[in-house]
């Protein structure tokens, strides 16, 4: 006897994602032909994967390829800073962590120092190190992702209007 509290299982799909992933390929190459254009895959689509999915191509799938050749663009017309923002981010937490920890046992040990010839500068230094370093580390983590936000932001924008004038010029010609 079943316990009537115990959900179900999820009923199993009709087909297996592979046969799905064929027939979404075979599908998008005869919407091609039928719609006048070549016979392959739809623009933009480099199929399905196994799991149903359609992967991209183009800018989106270019993200991790020909990094050199965009670094070394003499033209500017790749941008490589979408691709090195969370680098930037964790090299930038790095320093930031480092700098906190120097500037907090710094301020700790020196605190420990002063109290032997001045008791309550002593302290002082120790109670301001204990609250001042770390709402500066803080601020330091959001003044840094503010500013790679906005480079990537300037980066996107540039990239969006790039796409839009493509567009313009190939609906105007």
């Amino acid at each position: 006897m079943t316990d009537p509290s115990t959900p179900a299982p999820p009923p199993l799909p009709e087909r297996r994602a592979a046969d799905v992933a064929a027939s979404a390929d075979a599908a998008a190459t005869t919407t091609g032909a039928e719609a006048g254009g070549q016979a392959g895959p739809t623009p933009g689509i480099a199929g399905v994967d196994d799991t149903g999915v359609r992967r991209l191509t183009g800018d989106i799938d270019d993200i991790g390829r020909g990094f050199l050749a965009a670094l070394f663009d003499i033209t500017f017309t790749r941008f490589i800073t979408r691709r090195l923002a969370s680098v930037f981010f964790l090299v930038g937490l790095i320093a930031i962590g480092i700098a906190f920890v120097s500037a907090f046992v710094g301020g700790i040990i020196h605190g420990i120092g002063a109290l032997g010839w001045n008791p309550g500068g002593g302290i002082a230094l120790i109670l301001s190190t204990v609250i001042v370093v770390p709402v500066l580390a803080f601020f330091a983590v959001v003044l840094l992702r503010f500013v790679i936000e906005s480079g990537v932001a300037l980066v996107a924008i540039a990239e969006n209007t790039e796409r839009t004038a493509e567009n313009t010029r190939r609906g105007g010609a």
